[in-house]
């Protein structure tokens, strides 16, 4: 009979606390603080997808139909991997590396291509390789109502030896 009261009285409790307001992000320990409270509501969109093999490519292209004609030679790591949360429709990702710009594009999420595109400084590109060869690695993408987009490449904690 004791234990029939106290599983009442738990549920009881449970039903009486007041709702969360919203849910954190899955990884949302590896989200800067948030100074400017940007993030103060749940996201509208959440894409998280753990990399599962990735793909180099540096293109050149020539655009004839221009004088003088420019020459260059884009640098892209493709991602591809399995999405970790519900209602996760990422397929993969796109990371763009440019040397010349002074600032970076925002992340962009393609609903249609199921594609997110992300853009780093050339400069990173090191950093990011050696993620990929060495951990595991995941990409973060949300979005919120008031237009913040925070998107990261991220390992999970690795133990320090």
């Amino acid at each position: 009979m004791s234990l029939l009261i106290r599983s009442c009285a738990v549920l009881l409790l449970t039903a009486s606390l007041p709702l969360a307001a919203a849910p954190a992000p899955m990884h949302s320990q590896f989200l800067p603080p948030d100074d400017q409270t940007v993030r103060d509501a749940e996201p509208e969109q959440q894409q998280l997808l753990q990399v599962t093999d990735y793909a180099v490519v540096v293109g050149a292209q020539r655009q004839s139909n221009q004088q003088p004609i420019p020459v260059t030679s884009p640098l892209m790591i493709r991602l591809k991997g399995k999405s970790l949360n519900k209602g996760a429709t990422i397929a993969q990702v796109l990371v763009n590396f440019d040397g010349e710009s002074k600032s970076l594009k925002k992340p962009i999420y393609d609903d249609k291509s199921k594609t997110l595109t992300l853009f780093y400084p050339q400069a990173q590109y090191r950093v990011i390789i050696d993620l990929l060869r060495n951990d595991t690695v995941y990409v973060q993408f949300l979005s919120y109502a008031n237009g913040h987009i925070w998107a990261d490449l991220h390992t999970g904690a690795v133990r320090s030896r």
